[in-house]
């Protein structure tokens, strides 16, 4: 599973970062999201999918590439 971010649609909410810090960040200059880990580990997939789940901008999704 690869982690995708459309930052043109964040609206830097933050809750990605609350949901899977390991995996997310914020852009310190406008708040947007920023992939730490585009492929993270199996154990890391339950947080990122609550993430893509929660994103109030839907910036996020998961691709089986």
């Amino acid at each position: 599973m690869r982690v995708v971010a459309d930052t043109t649609v964040c609206v830097g909410a933050g809750q990605c970062v609350l949901s899977e810090p390991a995996v997310f960040d914020q852009d310190d200059v406008d708040g947007t999201v920023v992939v730490l880990s585009e492929r993270p580990g199996e154990a890391r997939l339950a947080g990122v999918r609550e993430a893509v789940d929660i994103c109030p901008s839907q910036a996020l999704s998961l691709t089986e590439e």
